[in-house]
This record gives structure tokens, C-alpha cells and sequence, in this order.
């Protein structure tokens, strides 16, 4: 616990962060629902409610399992090793439950994830569709423009590696831009400012991402991780469990 004392939180109780997870899963609907709302044209409101229940199901597995494993991480289990490999699992009796871990770990890293994300992106692709107008149509710019799309490009860098939906999100970004490159070269329409920042801070997200999986190319101990993966993008956390824990 590195902010508020654990005997704030009992490990048999939920944390603070699983609160704000809780917060987070009750407003995020709310936020993308205004984002829809403010689009030029008419959004299927029966798919949003669809994508939106996906969209808390995923968020709440992953709620569970996460608040879990952190528990798990506060008794010794270290992130940048897998199930199997770590020392408290190896002295589960009977080894058996180990499975029950895995199970645990494929629900909240893999099952929940992508329920949770798949969602997310596709609401951000569908709003990115409508957010092409005419040629002739004045641009506008917002000061803030850059500042926000770099944290904005941040944040979505530690979705995409966190969460381990590496193949999603590359492949929203490069829905976004076959649509952008329809539209502008074929329908001759171009992006307004709100498609303009999607799509930047997505393909500056995948240059985040291509850095940061760089660093840790050739690490052994990451590799073996994360060996079944689709694309190797090792965790932020599993790279502090393995380097910087010792720091602090």
C-alpha cells in the first residue's frame, strides 16, 4: 500500500482502488454516452446499450479478478512471472488449485479485458466515422490540442500495454485510418478537430507502445512471460515487479 495504510483496507475487504474501479465502471457509460450524443449524426441506441453492458461485464471480471490479484501481490506473487512459475503457487496444496488460478488469471486478463475494451474502442470507431464534413467546411483549431492528445496518447499507452490489447487496439487504428483515407481521398471529406485528435493520439499510442516494447526486446524473464502472447508487450507492472520493486 503505498498511499493509504493497509489497515485502512483489510486484505479481506475492498481496497481504495477497487472503489475507484467501482466509480469507473458506473460513470465511464455516462461519459461515452455523451460523447454519442454529440455526434453529427444518429447513433443506434439499442447497439450503444448492447456495447455498453459488454462494456460493464468486462470492466466488472476484471474489477474482481484485479482486486484479487493484488492481494495475491501484497502476500509475495510476482507479476512478471507466470501462474505456474510463481513460488506461492508452486506451494499450493493441492497443486491442483493452481488451476484455479489460471482460470482466475484468464478471466481478468484475457476474458475481461477484451469484453471490457472491445466495447470501448468500438464506441471511439463508430464516433471517429461520423466526424468527417466537407472540404469546404472551415477548420477550426483548440489551443489545447497538443497538450491533451500527448496525455491523452499516455493514457491510452498504458491501456493498450496493461491491459495486454495490443492486437485490438492496432487494429482499430488501422480501421481509423482506412476510413480516414477513404474519406479523404475518395469522398474528398476530410476530419473536424474531434477526429483530427482520435486519430492522432491512436497512432501516436502505437509509437508509445513500439518504444516502450523496445526497451525490454531481448529481456529473457519478460519473453518467457509472456510467450503465447499474439505480440509481445510486456506489462508496465510486471516490468516494476521485476525492476523496480526493489527501489520501492
Amino acid at each position: 500500500m503505498l498511499i493509504f495504510p493497509l489497515e485502512w483496507f483489510p486484505l479481506n475487504l475492498p481496497s481504495v482502488g477497487d472503489y475507484f474501479h467501482m466509480i469507473y465502471n458506473i460513470v465511464t457509460p455516462f461519459i461515452l454516452q455523451s460523447l454519442i450524443l454529440k455526434s453529427p449524426k444518429k447513433f443506434n441506441q439499442s447497439l450503444f446499450t448492447v456495447l455498453m453492458t459488454i462494456f460493464v461485464m468486462g470492466a466488472s471480471i476484471h474489477l474482481v479478478g484485479d482486486s484479487i490479484n493484488h492481494r495475491l501481490v501484497l502476500n509475495g506473487y510476482q507479476l512478471h512471472l507466470s501462474v505456474r512459475e510463481n513460488p506461492i503457487m508452486q506451494k499450493l496444496d493441492p497443486p491442483s488449485l493452481i488451476d484455479s488460478f489460471e482460470l482466475l488469471y484468464f478471466y481478468d486478463e484475457e476474458l475481461g479485458h477484451y469484453m471490457w475494451y472491445l466495447p470501448y474502442f468500438l464506441c471511439f470507431l463508430l464516433f471517429f466515422n461520423t466526424t468527417f464534413v466537407s472540404t469546404q467546411t472551415k477548420s477550426t483549431d483548440a489551443k489545447a490540442f497538443w497538450p491533451l492528445a500527448l496525455l491523452n496518447s499516455t493514457y491510452y499507452w498504458y491501456l493498450v500495454t496493461e491491459g495486454q490489447i495490443t492486437p485490438l487496439f492496432v487494429v482499430t487504428t488501422f480501421l481509423m485510418t482506412i476510413i480516414w483515407l477513404y474519406q479523404r481521398f475518395v469522398k474528398g471529406n476530410r476530419l473536424d478537430i474531434n477526429g483530427r485528435f482520435l486519430l492522432f493520439t491512436f497512432h501516436l499510442t502505437i509509437v508509445y507502445v513500439a518504444v516502450w516494447t523496445s526497451l525490454f526486446w531481448n529481456d529473457e524473464v519478460l519473453r518467457t512471460k509472456y510467450a503465447s502472447s499474439l505480440i509481445y508487450v510486456p506489462e508496465p507492472w510486471s516490468v516494476y515487479s521485476l525492476y523496480g520493486k526493489r527501489f520501492f
